[in-house]
């Protein structure tokens, strides 16, 4: 209980300063613009990274779907 009672204490003065100073607001709405690109990077970065074995697997089997076509594209022509 004594952490629920803290957290809402730390929330409500957070509340107190966007509310009172707009200056406040301004800042914790940019930190939290900061904070979303900030997670968006790491998960593009998380799912694009070459060194990811699942993105290896991936980047492999559209290789070998593509080389199959072209194969079958020359071997007919």
């Amino acid at each position: 209980m004594e952490t629920q009672l803290i957290f809402f204490l730390l929330f409500a003065v957070a509340a107190y300063f966007i509310v009172t100073d707009e200056s406040v607001a301004a800042a914790f709405y940019y930190v939290s613009k900061i904070a979303t690109q900030y997670i968006q990077r790491q998960w593009w970065w998380l799912q694009n990274n070459p060194r990811n074995p699942i993105v290896k697997y991936q980047m492999n089997r559209r290789s070998m779907k593509l080389a199959e076509e072209l194969m079958r594209e020359l071997n007919s022509k």
